[in-house]
This record gives structure tokens, sequence and C-alpha cells, in this order.
């Protein structure tokens, strides 16, 4: 493809941070770049307790051992997302309850949600799809009523604000992901987002593998020992010197993907609009990330046609999610087709155009004049 759907985005400064981490010794887990990185995502996150992990994946599996769940436990998630935002926790006993999602936001419907309750639900899980906050208003009040963890899925939603606080700060526990297509990135990477202090001495035991070792390297502990079931869910400092050379600059990062957003909305909507086409929309009180830019379009056939007159032209486009009620291995979780109409309806009709930091004007140029040439 001349213009490929993601460009993997390394500053200039990279170079020199992979360098420092090399000639400091340290090139493993929870190194001086690793701290550093914590910190300042930390400080964002209005002091939550940050906590790289080696995938957003594995931060949800580390939310999941951190509810302590047993057989029959069930944890409501979106139909309409990853499937390590379910998996996390069927790996872990529960049982995955399928919402819907809304028609504008692509969001968890927070209207549909508290019928999904049981005396067994724990925990409900919630995805900022495509940098767009959820309603968490409505839905904290939700969790807060039902004595639900709230556990938000933040992969797309770094740098977004609800009403004017973070994403990733508003829930019990979140999760990040640094995976080379989101806005910043080490290759792959993610984060365990901690915002009851009550809760991080457990979270960076299970991170160590359910060892102390984080008390021993602050000095805390003379020696480290066995604690709790854990795993090695670290990010080697590696990883972490090169997602802090993304850190330092991610203002200028998210004005350029907000320009490239905004650019695509301003002369897409017109031929949107005349076609049947629909855009993402955000709520009031949301100020996204930019995560990505969607076209929903009037119909399966229609998406399958623009993706490969897109192909034709040199461009990279792609669908999103299979809803995961549908899925194999979510039919035998009780899922089951038209239990999510909206998000099965979504994702029969939904393509990604490029959206990158290093997408040029001219590329941009050319993914749109490709786009108003088709006619579903």
């Amino acid at each position: 493809m001349k213009i490929p759907f993601n460009r993997p985005f390394v500053p200039a400064s990279a170079w020199e941070r992979l360098r420092a981490a090399v000639e400091s010794g340290h090139l493993s887990g929870d190194g001086p770049a690793t701290r550093r990185c914590e910190a300042k995502l930390g400080g964002w996150l209005n002091g939550s307790r940050v906590l790289l992990t080696s995938s957003c994946t594995h931060a949800l599996e580390m939310s999941a051992l951190m509810l302590g769940l047993k057989p029959g436990d069930e944890v409501i998630v979106p139909a309409f997302t990853f499937v390590s935002t379910a998996n996390a926790f069927a790996l872990h006993g529960a049982r995955p309850i399928f919402a819907d999602i809304r028609p504008d936001t692509f969001n968890i419907d927070e209207e549909k949600i508290e019928q999904l309750i049981s005396p067994r639900a724990r925990a409900l899980v919630v995805v900022h799809y495509g940098g767009g906050p959820c309603s968490m208003e409505k839905i904290t009040q939700i969790a807060a009523r039902h004595h639900l963890t709230l556990i938000e899925d933040a992969a797309h939603a770094l740098f977004a604000r609800y009403d004017g606080r973070p994403i990733g700060s508003l829930g019990d526990l979140a999760t990040l992901s640094f995976h080379e297509t989101k806005n910043l990135h080490c290759g792959e990477g993610g984060a365990l987002v901690v915002n009851r202090p009550e809760d991080v001495a457990r979270a960076e035991m299970l991170r160590e593998k359910g060892t102390d070792r984080s008390r021993f390297l602050r000095g805390e502990v003379d020696r480290y020992t066995w604690r709790d079931t854990g795993s090695s869910y670290l990010m080697s400092d590696l990883s972490a010197a090169l997602l802090e050379s993304q850190i330092e600059i991610w203002p200028q990062i998210e004005t350029q993907r907000r320009d490239r957003w905004l650019r695509y909305a301003h002369e897409l909507r017109p031929w949107a609009d005349r076609n049947g086409v629909g855009l993402l929309a955000f709520e009031a009180k949301a100020e996204p990330s930019h995560h990505l830019f969607s076209l929903t379009m009037p119909s399966f056939g229609a998406r399958e046609g623009i993706l490969r007159w897109l192909a034709a032209c040199g461009i990279h486009a792609t669908s999103h999610y299979a809803p995961l009620n549908t899925s194999p291995r979510g039919l035998r979780y009780g899922g089951r087709p038209g239990q999510c109409p909206v998000a099965e309806s979504v994702s029969e009709r939904l393509l990604r155009l490029p959206l990158f930091i290093g997408l040029t004007d001219d590329e941009q140029s050319a993914v749109i004049a490709a786009v108003t040439s088709f006619a579903p």
C-alpha cells in the first residue's frame, strides 16, 4: 500500500533515550526509565499509581487478579471491543456478560447496564472507544450503587478528559496501551493504573511474580519473598526508554492527531451526509484523544466496497472489532446473535482510515479524494 493504515512514530530523541538505557546497565523491568515514565503518567492522572506492563492485555489480566475472582463471578464488558477486554477476566474464572453499545459514540450503553447486573456481578469494564470518553458520570453512579469494581479500558484514550478529569483516573482501576498503533507507543506495552491507595501494594506484588520485590528495591525490606499469586508483567526498561521519548512530546503528538482528525471530519462530512455515512460522535463533556477516524457505511456491502476501492487506490483502510457476543468463544459464555444489535450492526459497517503521526498533507488529501470519489 502506498499509504499504510499505520506508520509507527519514533522521535529523534528515542535514540538518545535508548542509548542512555543501555549505558545505565539496567535493561530489565522497573528501571530508571520505567520509574520516570510512571511518575510522568501518574502526574497527568492526578497522582494515580501507574505500573508499566508488557501489554494492555497483561494490565487487564492484573485487573482480574486484583478482583480475586471465583467460579461463577460475572464481569460486564461491552460487546464491541478487543478480545482482551473480556478474555482477561474469563482466563481467571469469570463469565463475561456482554453489553450493547451506543449508536453514536460506540461506547457501552449506560442505559442498558443495570439490566445486566446480577448478584454474581463483580466488576464493570468500560472502553473509551476511539478515544471518546464514556458517559462516566452515570457509569460511576451505577458502579457505586451496585458495589461493582469499575475498570476503565483506556487503551484508546490516554490524555482524553471527561468533564475536565483525565480518563484513567475515574475508575478504581484503568488500563493503558502502548502498542505501536496507539497515540503513544513503545512497540508493545501497557500500564495498570491504580486509583485506590489501598490497592497499590498488592498490584506491585502481582506485577512482580507475586513477590514483594518492589519493596526490596526501595529498601523497605532486606529481602523479598513469595506473597501472592502473580506473574511477570513488567515492561523492559528499553521499551520504557522508547516510551519516554514520546511522553516528553505528547502535546505535539496530540495536536497533530487532532488536526488530522478534524481535517477528515471537515472535508468528509458533506460526502458522508449525502451518502448516509456516519461519523463518530463524542459527548458534550468529552475531550477525546483522537485515536482513530471511522466511517460507518450504510450497509455491509458498502463497507466492503469502499475497502476494495481504497485498496485499489493504494490506501490501507480496515474494519474493526467483531462483536464478542457472536464470536465462537463468546457463544460458550452465553452470547447469542441479536443480543447486542447495535454492536452487531456497527461491526458490519464500520471502517477506519489511516491516522498516524507523519501522515503528510498529500497523503491525507489522497485518502480524502479516494473516499469522496466512492458512491455507496
